[in-house]
């Protein structure tokens, strides 16, 4: 099949009558370029045929593969042959080959319903289409007609509507129509797929792309109130957001926000995700209008929706909205003024977390989480320091956090968040744990501070946060903890901090075993010191297995520090029968 050449043709095709070997032989047939292969294929499905069934069906399936047209001929007159999978095959076969020649026949064989008419009328759409890519449209249309016409199957029935329209473009619309208002789901669902075809894509015709939009507005508006209807209209919406992703004519959008306002309940989230999908900035501004007296769910997906819109002038649309008085949708517009970090709002943010109403606060602080720039994060400080309640203090930290986190110098930031930190603040631990997420040597510096403040509140918040801190750099600070008075009831965590370093970290086993060896000599707790033990055995090396064998002379730990030495030893010992 790779290799072969009109050479190979009378050695493959003695295999194709053999039970194990024909669909290799035919494989390979059907690749292999002359006319060599063909007319053996040919052979073997004629009349004089020593095939079985089955061979000789895959040898009719093989000279529709190669679209052999001197086939033709042969293939018309196995329509009518006594062995109905024959038949069938040469239908098949037909189709896919879709010369005028093979339309005829196929056609004649489709009035006459042999072999199987709903087999035939497959045929007969496949001809067809390969008819119109020929550029034979007309006698595309006169096959796909002949089966809408044709007693069969629905299924039959829907595949040629589906293609009769897309050959006839705008004068298919009608039947389009048809589809979409059928009350049978099958013809419906191809409606559906059908329009998602016709003048779609990219390089679709602009003017029947629109026809086509305003037919599938029309199917909406007769699609009338019943359950059946209730159903398909989301999907008639989502149909048309699809088409026009990324911008749709005003028709197609002032429907749809129609339907996003007045429209059954049940449509309203499809119309409003629409929107978002294929609005411009004034349906924005529409489903804006609608917030205030739409209820929680509805206001939820008008601001899902808005948040994702990519057309020009939406921003501005938004923030024209913060003068709005309406609680409700100044909170819905400041949200999105946040999920679409529109940064030039900030001025007009800041002085709303001061508003009246909590909804509008809560909104402006998690915007300003998204928006804030270093210059006003001291606004998120105050507010996560002095809220007005619970609510507010989640709000404020949560905002701050994000905030302090995509700040571009951190450093610069952990020092304005530490110049907030006193005893003296009763939340100064929010920003301790801020400190911790900002990360970096200023905010280890704030964090080490606050830990040897003398204030319990405050070093209970640092150690516990040194403890999980993510880099090295804060083993020094955490061994001085331990070691001394500084941290007060809290150096033991502050020791269970360095050896989660010393355990966790990557670090060269040298650093690994220097470390071990200050933690041994600072550990009052034996616990500490046998999980000392256990962390040099995890990382053997030379300088671990020193340190292991000076722990023999602590008496606490002596058991351990003999076990450890021997299972170092063991796994830095050579292989057995090595060098």
């Amino acid at each position: 099949a790779v290799h072969g050449s009109p050479a190979c043709v009378e050695a493959v095709a003695a295999y194709l009558g053999n039970e194990r070997l024909a669909s290799w032989a035919r494989i390979t047939l059907e690749v292999i370029p002359g006319d060599a292969a063909s007319a053996a294929l040919r052979a073997a499905a004629g009349p004089d045929t020593k095939l079985a069934s089955r061979q000789l069906v895959g040898a009719i399936n093989s000279l529709g593969v190669r679209r052999d047209s001197t086939a033709v001929s042969l293939l018309t007159k196995r329509l009518s042959d006594d062995d109905p999978n024959v038949a069938a095959a040469a239908a098949a076969a037909l189709g896919k080959i879709g010369t005028p020649d093979a339309a005829a026949a196929l056609s004649k064989a489709l009035a006459a319903g042999k072999p199987d008419r709903d087999a035939v009328a497959e045929a007969c759409v496949v001809c067809g289409e390969r008819l119109q890519v020929a550029g034979d449209v007309t006698g595309a249309v006169a096959l796909f007609d002949a089966v809408r016409r044709a007693d069969v199957s629905e299924q039959r029935q829907a595949e040629a509507t589906r293609a009769v329209i897309l050959a006839r473009g705008k004068d298919g619309i009608p039947l389009l129509v048809e589809l979409l208002r059928s009350p049978s789901r099958r013809l419906f669902n191809m409606g559906l797929f059908t329009a998602r075809e016709l003048a779609a894509g990219p390089d679709r015709d602009a003017a029947l792309a629109y026809e086509v939009d305003l037919a599938l507005l029309k199917a909406l508006s007769g699609a009338g109130d019943t359950t059946l209807a209730s159903q398909r209209k989301p999907l008639l919406i989502d149909l048309l957001a699809d088409r026009n992703a990324g911008g749709a004519a005003r028709a197609v959008q002032l429907a749809i926000l129609e339907a996003a306002t007045n429209g059954d309940p049940a449509l309203r989230p499809a119309a409003i995700r629409a929107i978002g999908r294929c609005g411009d900035a004034a349906a924005a501004d529409g489903l804006l209008g609608i917030a205030a007296a739409a209820d929680p769910a509805v206001v939820v997906a008008i601001r899902e929706a808005i948040a994702t819109m990519t057309a020009d002038g939406v921003d501005e649309r938004i923030t024209g909205r913060l003068n709005d008085v309406d609680p409700a949708v100044l909170s819905l517009v400041v949200g999105l003024i946040g999920d679409r970090r529109i940064g030039t709002a900030t001025p007009k943010i800041l002085p709303l977390v001061h508003h009246g109403d909590t909804a509008v606060r809560t909104a402006a602080l998690a915007a300003l989480g998204s928006i804030v720039d270093l210059g006003n994060i001291d606004v998120l400080i105050k507010k996560a320091m002095a809220p007005r309640d619970d609510a507010e203090a989640t709000a404020a930290t949560t905002a701050l956090k994000e905030a302090a986190v995509r700040m571009p110098d951190r450093d610069a930031c952990a020092t304005r968040i530490a110049g907030a930190v006193t005893p003296a603040a009763s939340r100064a631990g929010v920003l301790v744990e801020t400190l911790a997420d900002v990360g970096g040597p200023k905010a280890l510096a704030a964090v080490a501070a606050a830990a040897k403040s003398g204030d319990q509140s405050l070093a209970d918040a640092a150690t516990r946060v040194l403890g999980k801190w993510m880099t090295a750099d804060a083993a020094p600070v955490l061994l001085e903890l331990a070691t001394t008075d500084a941290a007060g009831p809290y150096r033991g965590r502050a020791m269970k901090g360095y050896l989660r370093i010393a355990r966790q970290f990557a670090m060269a086993e040298p650093e690994r075993a220097e470390m071990c060896q200050k933690a041994l000599a600072a550990a009052k707790d034996p616990a500490d010191r046998k999980a000392i033990v256990e962390i040099l055995v995890r990382y053997p090396h030379p300088a671990t297995l020193a340190v292991a064998k000076d722990a023999i002379a602590m008496p606490d730990v002596s058991d351990e520090a003999k076990a450890a030495v021997t299972a170092i030893e063991a796994k830095l010992a050579p292989p057995a029968g090595g060098k």
